[in-house]
């Protein structure tokens, strides 16, 4: 399986990959782009730059077209940092090439897209940026759901905004196949 969670800045994502991974036998993590960028030296301002952001988002397209010998868990997806650009002004369209985009998302199984809940509020640490943090909730909402790209209209997408702790279960019975028994997958 090829599972992509997106969603803005502390909203429990990585906690959301870790916890997959370990429920799904085999399966590894996909560092966010930011890390693997800044592995190799990338330099980053705060808060990112759009050239921080159009680097961030090539970085996670190439990370999605490797091919994978066992299941993945990426941890973000081109469409976070499409929304960190809509979220700052620019037209997503004019920010990535659509076609590069649709075969990228075509190696998923499954988008998870985690949204910002009066419990994600209550409950994680207060996040840095938080006007930033909310107009990219709303920009990666209204790209996933009208996808002026084009880019993904085959890839399931679930969206979690219930209880962080039903947050992996969800994602589970989502990747379950139809009609298959209680306990497998």
């Amino acid at each position: 399986m090829r599972v992509a969670v997106s969603g803005t800045h502390g909203i429990g994502k990585t906690t959301l990959v870790e916890a997959l991974c370990a429920r799904l036998p085999g399966h590894v993590m996909v560092d966010e782009p930011y890390y693997l960028l800044e592995e190799e030296g990338y330099e980053f301002g705060l808060p990112p730059s759009p050239e921080d952001y159009r680097a961030m988002l090539a970085c996670s397209v190439r990370s999605l077209r490797v091919p994978a010998t066992s299941g993945v868990v990426f941890d973000r997806t081109p469409l976070d940092y499409l929304a960190y650009l809509a979220a700052g002004g620019a037209d997503p369209a004019e920010q990535a090439d659509a076609a590069a985009l649709r075969l990228a998302f075509a190696t998923l199984d499954l988008l998870v897209v985690v949204v910002i809940t009066p419990e994600t509020e209550r409950l994680l640490p207060a996040p840095e940026l938080p006007g930033l943090r909310s107009r990219m909730n709303d920009a990666l909402l209204e790209l996933v759901y009208d996808d002026p790209l084009d880019a993904w209209p085959d890839t399931p997408v679930l969206e979690l905004s219930g209880p962080l702790d039903d947050r992996p279960a969800a994602i589970l019975a989502a990747l379950k196949p139809e009609g298959s028994p209680p306990g497998s997958r």
